[in-house]
């Protein structure tokens, strides 16, 4: 039965048929709902409600530390988080879903909207209304003369007053070469302009904003000075890719550490110790490209082969030598301990895998100028004036490590391990300065702060540059890819722009009528009429200038003419709009009523 006889049929028996929809039209309604300023709306407050748990619950890729101690915290509560995503809320299903119907909804939205201005934007002005007292704000000019302003044809002055006032123009006279007939103008689509252009704005940051997820990866590694790195994913000691990045995306170059200059402030008071000034000197190596020396400072980052290194940290890198109960070098190179304080007191970790007869570790701390008193030791000032290296020991199965397992460098796995002790069973410790050496306690090799007296000994041991000097220094350095920031900044900056023309714009339309003239027995007619989109403070301001410009009067930011002479006051005689001025008397001023409605 065809739609047709089926709503006869409804109709016959007296009870309505609803249309159906069908696949094509539910698609249809599913897509204006979806691309509806509210839903966009609705969507956005979704995607704020989600990003609370985000800044509540700590976050795995942010700081992982915090979500063991969270989990030890809450072991009821954080199953529970860990399934609905709050762990890593910003990756999880559910806010991927709203931020993708979002950014579906901006695009539906928008498109259609920027055809529409673009269609705006080609078209003429509106035709003038017929009557023009109806609008916000009307005007109307009474004009002796068949003249408007500066004694110029009435549409043409009224045509170029508001093309000067950056109005688009289309005059409609009532007749070719007429002096009667009306000017449509409008401006203020740099409004509606600036509006979409944020909109899309908004769109192209959330692609920037992908493509950064996706496209970048951001890695860290400790250097010291003579040594360097490649850009590898082995050499690096913490690697953060995104999800589209592998091993094989990282582009070969690598980097060598020269030098490292540090300035700290001398002058004592509340200054004293701060850091005034970091550089370090560098060798960049990469394919197609000749060898340079290049220098990388605070937020002046090297860039090589697309990648930005920057200068993220440094600090001292103690050379420390073990020779095992065998008498072989087993561990012989420069050290990271990682400033705790603004006084660089640091702290690290010695892992020595090939000693014999058991594997060996120590734990301890660096102070650059140490001061031993009441307090303990500690360090008064960040550069190596007095340094001094405090150490204790372990001896057994050094765990993970063994194994080939990612473990954390700056930690050492004691479980497996015994501290070392002195002859009468205390806890055993040692505090070396520069070029000291120590025998371990029971015979289990020697450990020294520096490297050995004779260099060559090092055999395979890293410690080709730099040998002689007990303590280099060390810079922390970022090495960072991201695609998607400089789009990220100009589709942010564009948005900026976007949002104060859609602020800042008045969109006004503003239409001039002459009428009148000889053939109506008088003289000419002007009506100025006015409305804005929205509300417009200056707009009755805009008309009235308008007015008082074409009925005659000096347009405004122009120089007044000089006064006239003053002159005896003629004899009265009767006037009226037909009889003829004598020369040297004023013609009709013209009269200028205004109408103003809200």
């Amino acid at each position: 039965m065809s739609r047709s006889a089926e709503r006869a049929r409804g109709t016959a028996d007296g009870a309505p048929v609803q249309p159906r929809l069908g696949a094509l039209g539910t698609v249809r309604f599913v897509w204006r709902q979806l691309t509806s300023m509210r839903t966009a709306l609705l969507l956005l407050l979704l995607l704020a409600v989600g990003a609370v748990p985000g800044s509540v619950v700590p976050q795995q890729d942010v700081d992982p530390a915090a979500v063991v101690t969270f989990r030890d915290e809450h072991p009821a509560l954080a199953p529970w988080l860990d399934r609905l995503g709050f762990f890593d809320v910003y990756a999880s299903p559910w806010f991927s879903a709203v931020y993708l119907l979002l950014f579906v909804s901006l695009v539906g939205c928008v498109l259609p909207r920027s055809r529409q201005q673009w269609t705006a934007w080609r078209s003429k002005p509106p035709r003038t209304p017929s009557r023009l007292e109806r609008l916000p704000e009307h005007r109307v000019v009474d004009v002796g003369g068949g003249e408007g302003a500066a004694g110029a044809e009435p549409l043409a002055a009224a045509a170029a007053e508001l093309r000067r006032r950056r109005y688009r123009v289309d005059v409609r006279p009532d007749a070719p070469g007429a002096a009667t007939g009306s000017v449509a103008a409008e401006k203020g689509h740099l409004r509606e302009t600036g509006n979409l252009v944020f909109h899309l704005s908004l769109v192209g940051l959330l692609l920037a904003l992908a493509a950064s997820s996706l496209l970048s990866y951001r890695a860290q590694v400790v250097v010291p000075v003579g040594q360097g790195f490649s850009n590898t994913v082995a050499r690096y000691d913490t690697f953060d890719p995104g999800a589209w990045v592998s091993d094989d995306d990282l582009p070969p170059f690598a980097v060598g550490l020269q030098g490292l200059d540090v300035e700290f402030e001398e002058t004592t008071g509340g200054q004293l110790g701060q850091p005034r000034d970091f550089e370090a000197q560098v060798d960049v190596l990469a394919p197609g490209e000749e060898p340079r020396e290049d220098v990388i400072r605070v937020n002046e980052p090297l860039h090589a082969a697309g990648a930005e290194v920057y200068l993220a940290g440094n600090g001292y890198a103690p050379v420390i030598s073990v020779t095992d109960a065998d008498g072989r070098l087993v561990y012989s190179e420069p050290t990271p301990f990682l400033a705790q304080d603004a006084f660089y007191s640091s702290t690290g970790v010695v892992k020595v895998l090939g000693s014999a007869p058991d594997q060996l570790g120590f734990t301890g701390a660096f102070l650059p100028t140490a001061v031993v008193d009441e307090r303990g030791p500690r360090s008064v000032f960040p550069d190596a004036r007095d340094p001094l290296l405090l150490l204790t020991g372990y001896r057994g199965d050094l765990g993970a490590v063994n194994d080939g397992l990612p473990v954390n460098v700056y930690e050492l796995d004691t479980r497996s391990m015994e501290q070392l002790e002195t002859d009468d069973g205390a806890p055993w410790s040692v505090a070396l300065r520069p070029g000291d050496a120590v025998e371990l306690p029971s015979g289990l090799g020697t450990l020294r702060f520096g490297y050995p007296p004779d260099a060559a000994a090092a055999d395979d041991v890293a410690a080709e540059s730099g040998a002689g000097d007990p303590l280099p220094r060390f810079a922390g350095l970022t090495v960072r890819h991201d695609p998607g920031r400089l789009p990220a900044l100009v589709f942010s900056v564009l948005a900026m722009l976007g949002l104060v023309a859609s602020l800042f714009t008045p969109r006004r339309r503003v239409f001039v009528r002459v009428s009148g003239g000889p053939a109506a027995g008088g003289g000419l007619r002007t009506e100025v009429g006015g409305l804005a989109r929205g509300e417009d403070a200056g707009l009755a301001a805009e008309v009235d200038g308008l007015a008082r410009t074409l009925g005659g009067g000096a347009p405004p930011g122009s120089p007044q003419p000089p006064a006239p002479p003053p002159r005896a006051p003629a004899p009265p005689r009767a006037s009226g709009p037909g009889t003829p001025t004598t020369a040297g008397e004023p013609a009709t001023a013209p009269r200028i009523r205004s109408r103003s409605r809200s």
